[in-house]
């Protein structure tokens, strides 16, 4: 359950569908079950804020009752001018506890880091205080914890898709891989590893760079948070009902 990270924008498929971390770690978990023993739904829509996931997809979760369950929410309420990640993360608990009560495993999600990315970077004290409390509440209904404040690899920028705002295909996949590793599975690559060496990269370049980038995402993007817009209107759940892998 979630927006945008766990629908996995930023990483297509090749029918132009994304995939993203959680259908990737689906299958890292299917490939311990015996074939047609697996069952799996992606609930995540992009742009959706705590409230309205806990309307639209909790009620949905707990009626099919898994035996696990990812939620990742309150980073766009978080990104939001004027919100409070401490009332954003008792809202957030309230849903934890409905979970928790009704379902197998809840694993929560901490926020990134956020020290390296434009725009995001002078919300790191806001992302850190959230992701505080998701720790804290992680303890107190012992849920997993999948750490991306401490996931070193994603500060890369070849982690982050053109938008800079989301995961790229491997960044994706770093993330499933660390979700595994939460869940004591064995992994087929350690998720902070380190990249390959990079290209130089003039000083022009990186400036041309930023210049394209602003124009055709940041912009946008301040003008959709000013008006109060969601990205994710009239998106469909990717995978509403469970589906055999």
């Amino acid at each position: 359950m979630g927006d945008s990270f766990t629908e996995g924008v930023g990483d297509p498929g090749p029918d132009g569908t994304f995939i993203g971390w959680a259908d990737r770690l689906a299958v890292l978990l299917s490939d311990r079950r015996p074939e047609h023993d697996f069952r799996y739904a992606n609930l995540a829509v992009r742009g959706r804020l705590l409230d309205q996931i806990v309307e639209e997809q909790v009620p949905r979760a707990v009626e099919l009752a898994p035996d696990l369950v990812t939620f990742c929410a309150g980073g766009n309420d978080i990104l939001r001018p004027g919100s409070d990640p401490d009332d954003v993360a008792e809202r957030y608990e309230a849903a934890v506890a409905r979970l928790t009560a009704t379902v197998g495993t809840v694993v929560l999600c901490t926020g990134f880091d956020t020290r390296g990315i434009p725009v995001l970077r002078h919300l790191r004290g806001k992302i850190a205080t959230y992701t505080a409390h998701v720790r804290a509440i992680a303890d107190r209904y012992d849920s997993p914890v999948l750490d991306l404040w401490s996931l070193r690899s994603v500060q890369d920028r070849r982690a982050w898709d053109a938008d800079r705002l989301h995961l790229s295909p491997e960044g994706h996949t770093r993330v499933a891989l660390r979700a595994a590793q939460v869940l004591g599975l064995e992994v087929p690559a350690d998720p902070d590893q380190a990249w390959p060496p990079e290209r130089f990269r003039a000083p022009a370049e990186i400036r041309r760079d930023n210049i394209q980038w602003a124009r055709e995402y940041l912009v946008p993007w301040i003008g959709r948070r000013l008006r109060g817009e969601s990205s994710g209107d009239n998106v469909e759940p990717k995978r509403p009902d469970l589906l055999p892998l």
